[in-house]
């Protein structure tokens, strides 16, 4: 059903302009365009956005760096990419994200992108992690093991619990269970989204 007067155009204009999502479209990791949500999520103005990098949202140039090229290994494999992630808003403050995208351009997956991005952050602590502690946490997240992270961040098992230990220290969580359902935003026993 069309709504009046306007055009289909129009209709996709208002969509992108009024969705409850950030929504970017980026060419090579370029920021195109951007809808108000997500320049609110991140506190700044959407013109200020407009022609910037991505890496200005990462909490690190690493991060960026990483987070990158986990990306493209995915988009090489099927088009499109997903994660949790913690970013970093303009006045510092990091937050969870979840990201989806998709490219346009598969034989070249970051030529253009459409992504999209939810602020968790009602659902999902961030304390003041180091880097290493991020991609853990976002790897817990995600619900892999310790030898899933030791391998893919070619760590050693020992290495992975004491930055464990250390993210369930800062966030509160006694036990293992209590730190994954943290960081993986579910509901606690209350149904509140706070394990305790």
């Amino acid at each position: 059903m069309r709504w009046k007067g306007l055009t289909m155009r129009d209709e996709a204009v208002f969509a992108f302009e009024q969705a409850p999502v950030g929504i970017i479209v980026t060419e090579y990791r370029r920021i195109v365009e951007c809808n108000a949500c997500f320049a609110g999520m991140f506190g700044y103005d959407r013109s200020e956005l407009i022609g910037q990098s991505l890496a200005t949202l990462y909490p690190s140039l690493r991060d960026y760096v990483d987070i990158g090229a986990s990306g493209l290994r995915m988009m090489q494999r099927g088009g499109g990419y997903r994660d949790s992630r913690i970013m970093q808003r303009r006045d510092g403050i990091q937050f969870w994200c979840q990201v989806h995208g998709r490219s346009a351009t598969p034989e070249d997956p970051f030529r253009r992108c459409v992504w999209t991005f939810v602020d968790l952050s009602d659902s999902r602590p961030v304390a003041a992690f180091t880097r290493r502690e991020r991609e853990i946490a976002m790897q817990v997240a995600q619900g892999f093991t310790n030898k899933d992270i030791a391998l893919a961040l070619g760590i050693s098992f020992r290495t992975v619990e004491a930055h464990r230990s250390r993210i369930a220290r800062k966030i509160g969580a006694r036990t293992a269970a209590e730190m994954i359902s943290r960081l993986g935003g579910l509901p606690g026993p209350h149904g509140d989204g706070n394990p305790t």
